[in-house]
């Protein structure tokens, strides 16, 4: 599971996420990729999840890349806990996400394997995403 190796805080505020991704939103290294579409907070095992879905129907040829980290911590209080007495315990970390992030790039690998295994790989995640192409990528030149 994606987690950082050491954090300067283990508690984190929630924050608020608003507006569209600032950074992160063009295509920097593959030819593919699935942009987000909405605002949501993904879970290191969604990301991990997403990625075993892509390596296994591109069957370990070409190349991906992931473009988002969790690094946000998340705590929680336990069951039957009234509320105050402090923050919860950190139960895991998230990566906020905002529209127009790329999340997941891949290359080397045919339009349409590309495709097909980044559709597979946002089945996994809880956002609604759009797959990207390249702007200066071939598809006629590549399929022939």
């Amino acid at each position: 599971m994606l987690q950082p190796k050491k954090t300067k805080f283990r508690r984190q505020q929630k924050g608020r996420q608003k507006g569209n991704a600032q950074r992160g939103n063009q295509l920097a290294f593959g030819s593919f990729g699935i942009k987000a579409l909405e605002t949501k907070w993904i879970t290191g095992r969604q990301i991990e999840a997403a990625r075993i879905a892509v390596t296994r129907y591109m069957q370990r040829q070409g190349q991906i890349w992931i473009r988002i980290f969790p690094d946000k911590p998340i705590t929680r209080k336990p069951a039957d806990v009234r509320m105050g007495k402090g923050k919860g315990n950190p139960e895991g970390f998230v990566a906020p996400v905002t529209p127009g992030r790329i999340i997941i790039e891949a290359e080397g690998v045919s339009y349409e394997i590309a495709k097909e295994a980044l559709r597979l790989a946002a089945q996994k995640l809880p956002i609604t995403t759009k797959f990207v192409v390249r702007r200066d990528y071939d598809i006629q030149n590549q399929n022939a």
